[in-house]
């Protein structure tokens, strides 16, 4: 009888955060599902598709392009903002008092930038014309290049300002992680002869790999469903070639308002999330283990 008695009140407990779970994203997505397999606008019943949209899908070739720049942004800003993040959090955790925390403030402050201030900031720092950053763009390249105009040049550099605006989140992240670890355990390792690097490596690291993977999860799903700042930089470039998955969403269900085929892409980067996030995590925590 208590057994049941607390089943209930478990369940009365949870039952709002279920209701409002069931309506902001259950409801929404098996309702993205039916409107995937109809040739519909964005508002409207339209006809049954079947699975036309996902035939349609198979061949697309912006689709293709889409995929692949969601993916090479992915691999170019988790890896890189994870590492950074680490080190920085280490670096940040050897200061003490109020020094520590206007450092810890300096790499936070990006992050609670709104993005079209992130986007003015590099906009102007990497201009061709009068950027700041120019010279030494010309001094690597040996010449003035328009990074954000040049398509092989777009996508390293927007992950190069992701990373910057985003990585101060991880580094808290990582900061928790470090103030968690027992101060006798590095101790002790210091005590039987460790140095920085094997202290690292056989105690911090592996006490905070749990940490690890979940920045790297965390970083995996926000960046696959990158926009606002792609979108942005995008602004009067060359859009079929840098556009990214959840762009190409928005523009072919706000701007041709083809809602069953921006659906059907919908359920592509979702189901991408959830295969990438689940293999990744899992990989992470048998690694750990």
């Amino acid at each position: 009888m208590t057994r049941r008695r607390d089943m209930a009140v478990a369940f009365i407990l949870l039952l709002p955060f279920l209701a409002i779970y069931g309506v902001a994203f259950v409801y929404p997505t098996i309702d993205m599902v039916v409107l995937s397999l109809r040739k519909a606008p964005l508002i409207g019943a339209g006809e049954w598709a079947g699975l036309d949209n996902y035939v349609r899908l198979a061949g697309d070739r912006l689709f293709r392009i889409a995929t692949r720049n969601t993916l090479w942004f992915v691999a170019l800003t988790a890896p890189a903002s994870t590492v950074l993040a680490l080190l920085l959090a280490m670096g940040v955790a050897r200061l003490r008092g109020w020094l520590q925390a206007a450092v810890l403030a300096c790499f936070f402050l990006p992050f609670m930038l709104p993005v079209s201030v992130v986007y003015l900031i590099w906009h102007w720092i990497l201009d061709t014309h009068f950027g700041i950053a120019q010279p030494i763009v010309a001094a690597v390249a040996g010449r003035s290049v328009s990074i954000f105009r040049t398509v092989s040049t777009f996508m390293p550099g927007v992950a190069f300002v992701t990373v910057w605006a985003t990585v101060g989140f991880s580094v808290l992240l990582f900061l928790a992680g470090l103030r968690s670890i027992p101060q006798e355990t590095s101790e002790a390792a210091r005590l039987d002869g460790a140095g920085r690097i094997a202290l690292f490596r056989h105690v911090t690291w592996p006490l905070i790999w749990p940490v690890t993977a979940l920045v790297l999860t965390i970083q995996l799903i926000s960046h696959l469903k990158v926009f606002d700042i792609v979108y942005l930089f995008n602004l009067r470039g060359r859009v079929d070639e840098t556009m990214s998955l959840v762009q190409y969403v928005f523009r072919l269900a706000f701007q041709q308002n083809d809602g069953g085929y921006a659906a059907t892409v919908a359920v592509a980067i979702l189901v991408l999330v959830a295969v990438l996030s689940v293999l990744q995590f899992q990989l992470l925590r048998s690694r750990g283990q």
